[in-house]
């Protein structure tokens, strides 16, 4: 066992330091990933290990960097694009949603297109526009994408490797906001151990309530229980990790259990992943539900600025509010 603690940002930090040694296809690319070692400084010191072919410093292009990853790709590398921030992404839109996501199914599976596409999203760092976005629910739409979101640091000193494993493009979401939040991780754990990437995992049992969170909120959901529990209430966690394809094996099981549900996350409630999973778990376990599935999420507004920020970004009082909803029917 190599464990030790590191924060999250950290661990993809080694995350990717693996992937680099086991693969000399892998090759890590965006602006400022290099000398500066990213603005979050993930990629901080993989250029002075692994030089500037494998490491490389781009134009201020996000279209050019994902057009470019997907010819490498094609050629049998595994490009791993960072996005600098979540709203800098709409430039390279384009490119995703009509070449990485469709070239598998447009040359009848002769092509395949091994690239990950990290992209740190979310808010509660009090940053200006177009830098607290959370866009998942344009890529988790767009079918021959695969969408994933770490949580905790062992899951992304995982999840990572797993990504650029996969042969499959994988929008990589990580959440900015607990980039600097520790737990341990085991550096010696072979991906070929690991939790499946496309799986949820239950964080937290418990019997009263089930409530679902990915990302950023996972933290809020499990600060959440944690309170409810001084009222002597158990609320299950689960943490869903992948959001498409989603997988909510565990969350009906749990509501099946349960009877009760809550989903949150930080982007608008409208057309969000939230709603979906209401649906999913409706047409599922509707007969074991006590209670409508309720949604907390972010507000049907551009992002705010920072200084209102915790005023839009859901947080423990809405998500137990939320629960308290549930009871109430």
């Amino acid at each position: 066992m190599a464990m030790e603690t590191l924060t999250l940002g950290k661990a993809l930090t080694a995350g990717l330091r693996k992937a680099l040694e086991n693969d000399p296809k892998v090759v890590i690319m965006g602006e400022d990933v290099g000398k500066l070692g990213g603005v979050f400084r993930i990629t901080d010191g993989l250029q002075k290990d692994f030089g500037d072919q494998r490491v490389i410093d781009t134009p201020l292009a996000e279209s050019g960097i994902i057009g470019t990853a997907v010819g490498l790709a094609i050629r049998g590398f595994r490009p791993v694009c960072e996005i600098q921030f979540d709203g800098f992404v709409y430039p390279a839109y384009d490119q995703i949603v009509s070449q990485v996501a469709k070239m598998h199914y447009r040359s009848q599976g002769k092509v395949r297109i091994p690239m990950v596409i990290r992209i740190p999203y979310g808010g509660g760092i009090g940053a200006v526009e177009h830098h607290s976005e959370s866009p998942e629910a344009y890529f988790a739409h767009t079918a021959g994408l695969k969408v994933v979101s770490c949580a905790n640091p062992q899951d992304a000193y995982l999840m990572i490797q797993q990504a650029i494993a996969s042969d499959d493009p994988i929008v990589f979401l990580e959440p900015k906001r607990r980039y600097w939040e520790k737990g341990p991780v085991d550096l010696a754990a072979p991906i070929a151990d690991a939790y499946p990437l496309h799986s949820a995992r239950v964080v937290r049992p418990g019997t009263d309530a089930t409530v679902l969170a990915y990302g950023p909120m996972v933290r809020t959901a499990l600060d959440a229980a944690t309170a409810a529990a001084e009222d002597g209430r158990e609320l299950e966690v689960i943490d869903l990790r992948t959001l498409s394809p989603l997988d909510l094996t565990a969350a009906y099981e749990s509501v099946k259990r349960t009877g009760r549900c809550v989903v949150v996350h930080e982007a608008p409630g409208n057309l969000g992943l939230g709603s979906e999973i209401a649906a999913r778990i409706t047409e599922e376990c509707f007969y074991s539900l006590e209670s409508p599935v309720l949604r907390v999420t972010g507000f049907d507004t551009p992002y705010p600025a920072a200084r209102v920020e915790e005023e839009y970004l859901p947080d423990l009082d809405r998500v137990l509010d939320a629960v308290d909803r549930t009871f109430g029917w």
